[in-house]
């Protein structure tokens, strides 16, 4: 008998809030750096950081009741599962996962840290001008100042784990010939047979309209 051709089978993998997570985040970081250096699009900046924290809210939750692909038990590993994948790809082998792999995960949670921090301090920070954060109140000069800092160095950061994970999918498309972007639009990636049979459970998308209205609500209460 002739063995079955190893095709690749085309699955769907990623959902659609995890998808317009991805995109829209990549759209206000964007925005956020276009905006921290000008008194003029300081407002600007300021109602773009009330969306980033929602989101970050959002993904958070998305995190635990979310597809397979987006919960933290499906693709957080731990370091050695990471360095193991580092030593296969060192090794000229391409493993393959239904969602993120063991390296990208950590710089998955690398980025949402970041954005947390990024978000939590401008809620604080002040611009010694005309801008001050929604609980900049709470707290002495000198602290805000502090946290203003925090803010301005955590995004140096930031651009940094952006400008990492950008060269890493450049290195897969360009080296590896595996497209990341592609399954972020639409959802379905191609994956060996072995892993065809192995489809992650993909949950309602109304879900996800539930989850950042809960992640929306404390922003609201705050932008109020």
């Amino acid at each position: 008998m002739s063995e079955k051709p190893n095709i690749p089978h085309s699955i769907k993998v990623w959902d659609l809030p995890t998808r317009l997570f991805h995109w829209t985040l990549v759209t206000l970081m964007i925005v956020q750096w276009l905006t921290a250096e000008q008194s003029s699009t300081m407002d600007w900046h300021v109602w773009c950081g009330y969306v980033v924290l929602a989101l970050v809210l959002f993904r958070l939750i998305w995190g635990f009741v979310g597809s397979d692909t987006a919960r933290f038990s499906h693709f957080v590993r731990g370091p050695g599962a990471a360095l193991a994948y580092v030593k296969a790809l060192l090794g000229g082998q391409s493993p393959h996962y239904l969602g993120h792999n063991p390296l990208g995960a950590w710089s998955i949670v690398a980025m949402l840290i970041l954005l947390v921090i990024q978000a939590g301090t401008g809620l604080f920070a002040n611009d010694d001008i005309l801008i001050e954060g929604p609980l900049y109140a709470w707290v002495s000069k000198g602290t805000s100042d502090w946290l203003t800092t925090i803010h301005k160095l955590n995004f140096n950061l930031l651009l940094l784990v952006i400008a990492v994970h950008i060269s890493a999918v450049l290195f897969y498309l360009l080296v590896k010939r595996e497209n990341l972007v592609h399954p972020m639009l639409s959802g379905f990636k191609r994956l060996p047979p072995e892993l065809a049979g192995a489809a992650p459970r993909i949950v309602n998308p109304w879900l996800g309209l539930a989850a950042l209205a809960v992640a929306g609500f404390p922003v609201w209460l705050l932008v109020r």
